[in-house]
């Protein structure tokens, strides 16, 4: 069976700014999402796997975003956590077309 794709716009590169979350909801999925120093865009889900804390409101610090909880430093890459904490979210694919940010997600 083919996977099909749904592209959501979830808003423009220009409503983000850098080094700062931004809180997004696409179906019942709640979504981080982070425009880095680098230029990149991406998304994650928005509770950490400790407490729960609410990531787009944390500390982005390079490609890693702190939970405002407790710290926890977690990859806005891959959705790892840092070590010596345990555990990752999800992430979730980010395509930018002429300045509109979209997540894709599988169906």
């Amino acid at each position: 069976m083919e996977k099909t794709l749904q592209r959501i716009k979830v808003a423009t590169v220009s409503e983000l700014p850098k080094d700062l979350g931004k809180t997004v909801r696409v179906g019942s999925h709640e979504i981080a999402l982070f425009h880095l120093a680098n230029g990149k865009i991406r998304a994650i889900e928005n509770r950490c796997p400790h407490k729960g804390g609410v990531l787009a409101e944390g500390m982005v610090s390079g490609e890693y975003v702190f939970c405002p909880m407790h710290d926890w430093k977690i990859n806005v890459c891959d959705g790892e956590v840092q070590k010596p904490d345990r555990g990752c979210v999800n992430t979730f694919k980010v395509e930018i077309e002429n300045e509109d940010i979209y997540i894709v997600l599988d169906k």
